[in-house]
């Protein structure tokens, strides 16, 4: 999965720019998108490292309290579903339909994990699966060469760098049922504001519920910087561990492997494998016994009449697509 795409959804800021003019252009390299793209990157993905430390530091004069672990739990819950769940399998693959307010709640909890704007997370997504492991996927391992330097190039760019500076998907072109979402479109363009809020209210949480001035600074570390350092690691191990290490079940025209060991804390993606062979079904497990937290939360979502039309693949379709040759294409 992407963790994505560094520009707003304010397309009325470039509208006026030449190469947003045509539709039909898939991705555009630009310097004003790079310039948006490494801004992102300081501020969510290397800012959030010196978070993680300062933390670390902290708890050696005062212990780690339960709130802290406690908002910690909790907004990593939130955000990790918000991007599991809504960015990943109701915005970008459709997998299931929903009200608009679920809609507008997921857009909300997967901003906060600070990994992009909505429009162009499902973009950047989309792209990766039309491309994926070929030229033009934005962060495949497996486009780097032979040998162990590398393939170890391939797994930094993939996890990491590739997030830096990359070509910026056309939203227009992949994201168009987004952007004739009015709510949709309204909710997202306030990217940058969620995901302030989703520092903020884990420090006003740990003031509160503390009554210090204390709590609100390790709720504002624990609950936000660290927590968006974790669960953006942890989703972007799909892109890269993901695609070189694990099993191949199904059929699919690219390396994505399963890695059931992380399941619980990626919320069910790393049924990788799964989900390039079936990117239309909402569970990744594929089945109940196989744990999918993701799709638990659309079950109960679906049982509470807030979500419906689960496309799950039949067991006749699953065993048509078994891997008997174990080999990516």
């Amino acid at each position: 999965m992407d963790s994505a795409a560094r520009a707003p959804e304010k397309l009325s800021g470039v509208e006026d720019r030449p190469e947003r003019k045509d539709p039909k252009r898939k991705a555009i390299s630009s310097p004003y998108f790079h310039r948006l793209q490494r801004k992102h990157f300081l501020l969510f993905d290397v800012l959030p490292i010196l978070g993680v430390v300062l933390a670390i530091a902290l708890a050696f004069i005062h212990p780690v309290s339960a709130v802290d672990i406690g908002l910690f739990v909790a907004f990593w819950a939130l955000s990790g579903i918000g991007i599991s769940v809504g960015y990943h399998r109701y915005f970008t693959h459709r997998s299931f339909k929903a009200k608009p307010m679920v809609g507008a709640a997921l857009t909300v909890l997967g901003s906060m994990a600070g990994q992009g704007a909505l429009l162009s997370w499902v973009a950047m997504h989309r792209r990766h699966h039309e491309l994926s492991d070929q030229p033009g996927d934005p962060h495949s391992p497996n486009l780097h060469g032979p040998g162990l330097v590398a393939g170890i190039k391939g797994l930094v760019h993939s996890h990491f760098t590739w997030m830096k500076e990359h070509d910026y998907p056309n939203v227009a072109y992949y994201a168009p049922d987004l952007l004739r979402d009015p709510l949709v479109a309204r909710t997202a363009r306030h990217y940058y504001s969620w995901v302030a809020l989703g520092l903020v209210l884990p420090a006003i949480l740990g003031g509160l519920l503390s009554q210090s001035w204390w709590g609100a600074l390790t709720g504002f570390l624990w609950g936000g910087a660290v927590r968006m350092f974790v669960v953006g690691h942890i989703i972007w191990s799909i892109n890269s561990l993901l695609h070189r290490f694990g099993t191949r079940p199904y059929q699919s025209r690219d390396f994505s492997r399963n890695g059931g060991v992380f399941g619980l804390l990626t919320f069910g993606e790393a049924w990788h494998n799964n989900h390039h062979a079936f990117p239309e079904s909402p569970s990744f497990g594929l089945q109940w016994s196989v744990f999918d937290p993701g799709y638990w939360v659309i079950r109960g979502l679906n049982l509470a009449g807030l979500a419906w039309d689960l496309r799950v693949p039949s067991a006749q379709r699953r065993t048509s697509r078994k891997n008997r040759t174990l080999q990516p294409r």
